[in-house]
Parts: structure tokens; C-alpha cells; sequence
């Protein structure tokens, strides 16, 4: 899952980014202030970063300045109500990789972060499980011979944890933290459903029962 940090102090904007961009299928952190970002910078590994420029503490520009000058080349969107030439010139010369105007059209932002991370080499491509079965690991969605299975959100879930630990044992601990909260229940019944469920998908074949530790995927 590509991770984005997004940069805005507009809390409501800001919710309508992480709740649309996480339908897409990325991950998001949000900073309000320039020196938030900084700060989430320095703990995690960003895939992109989309910026707002007129934010507290350190502006968008400041902050892209900064971290182009300590050699990060994360890829970098800024979505700005800004309009004149220079601050489209000042962006640019920060580093940044594109230059979006508010108000942001959603749809149009995801096709300009899918062409940037492909650019870059970090868009999340479609994984093949058999010769009719993909898995697109950015939008969670698994496909049989082009067609969208629409399948469920915590089925995608468990055959993502299956493909980062392929060929290794995957245990029902980590079923258990992958597909639900802290605050929600489970049963050893329903981890058995949602594998029957997903081996009903991908073949019974693919799924192999390791008795009294957990369950291995083989490709």
C-alpha cells in the first residue's frame, strides 16, 4: 500500500483527502502545521507527499525546501488556492513534481498521484496469483480475467498479509491484528470462514493449513 503524507491545515478538506484516498487504496497520514509533517517525515517513509503552501509554523515550500536539501526525492504534489506565477515558480523550484489549484478535483488528483508513482517507480502494480486471478495491492481489489470481483474489504485484507508473507507461515496472531481492531471481536470460526472464503477465490490448492500454528500461501 503506497503511503502519502498530506500537508493541510483545513481540517475539512483535509478529512475529504484522507477519506477518498483511502477509498483508492492508500495509506494516509495528515499534518495541520508544516512542523507535524517534519516530524512524521522523520518517523515514516513516504511514497509521496501533497503539500498545501499557506500552513502554520513551516509552509509548504519551506518544508519541501528542507527536505529536498537533506536529499529526500520523495515526489511531491502541492494543492494550493494560490494562482499567481510566482508562487507556481517558487513551487517548482522547491522541487516539487506537480501543481494542483483549488479547489482539487478528486478524481483528477488520483490520476496525477498513479502517473507520478508509476514515473517513480513506486505505483503498487497488480499481482498475479494464477493465470485469471490479479491483485491490485493499492486499491485492494482482486480481479478474475480483467473483472473486478468485488470482493470484501477484509478477505482483500488477508490475501494481502498472504502475499507479504509468501511461502512463509502466516499465523492466526497475525490474522487476527490484519483483519480486525482492538475493539472489535472475533472467533477461531470466523478466521476459518474468511479462509475458506478466500481459497473459494484464489483455489483451495493455494492455501495450505499448517495444523495448530496458522496457514501458508504457495504460488
Amino acid at each position: 500500500m503506497n503511503r502519502i503524507l498530506v500537508l493541510e491545515d483545513d481540517e475539512l478538506f483535509a478529512q475529504t483527502l484522507e477519506d477518498f484516498l483511502e477509498e483508492e487504496g492508500y495509506f494516509i497520514d495528515i499534518a495541520q502545521d508544516g512542523q507535524k509533517a517534519l516530524d512524521l517525515n522523520y518517523e515514516n517513509n513516504y511514497d509521496l507527499y501533497l503539500l498545501d503552501i499557506n500552513v502554520p509554523k513551516i509552509n509548504g515550500l519551506e518544508l519541501l525546501s528542507q527536505l529536498r536539501q537533506s536529499g529526500d526525492e520523495t515526489p511531491a504534489i502541492y494543492l494550493t488556492s494560490y494562482k499567481d506565477k510566482q508562487t507556481l515558480e517558487d513551487g517548482f523550484s522547491c522541487g516539487c513534481d506537480d501543481y494542483i489549484k483549488k479547489p482539487v478535483d478528486l478524481d483528477e488528483l488520483n490520476l496525477r498521484i498513479k502517473s507520478i508513482l508509476k514515473r517513480c517507480g513506486k505505483l503498487l502494480e497488480e499481482i498475479s496469483i494464477s493465470e485469471d486471478i490479479k491483485f491490485n495491492p493499492s486499491t485492494k481489489r482482486v480481479y478474475k480475467n480483467g473483472t473486478d470481483l468485488n470482493t470484501p474489504i477484509k478477505i482483500a485484507f488477508l490475501l494481502e498479509l498472504f502475499l507479504e508473507n509468501k511461502d512463509s507461515i502466516v499465523t492466526k496472531e497475525m490474522i487476527i491484528s490484519k483483519l480486525w481492531s482492538t475493539s472489535e471481536e472475533y472467533s477461531e470460526g470466523s478466521i476459518r470462514v474468511y479462509i475458506n472464503n478466500l481459497k473459494k477465490i484464489i483455489g483451495k490448492d493455494k492455501i495450505t493449513n499448517i495444523k495448530g500454528i496458522g496457514y501458508k500461501l504457495e504460488l
